[in-house]
């Protein structure tokens, strides 16, 4: 079910933050090259930061871990 959930809500990030960067990229493409350099870079990683953590729940493992018999 987590993957479930998970796959969804990364769709949705997804579909949502490509139309913001999308959007404030057609006005950075008018503007100095720097700019574009520094912009462009950032938003084709940014993505990710906010995604870890939901990654890192869709796959983290329900058992307890096991204790050694003593």
């Amino acid at each position: 079910m987590r993957k479930l959930i998970g796959s969804v809500v990364i769709i949705s990030w997804m579909t949502a933050y490509i139309a913001i960067a999308a959007i404030i990229g057609d006005r950075v493409a008018l503007e100095h090259w720097a700019v574009q350099a520094v912009f462009f870079p950032i938003a084709g990683l940014a993505w990710i930061i906010p995604l870890r953590p939901l990654v890192r729940w869709m796959v983290k493992n329900d058992t307890p871990p096991e204790t050694p018999d003593i």
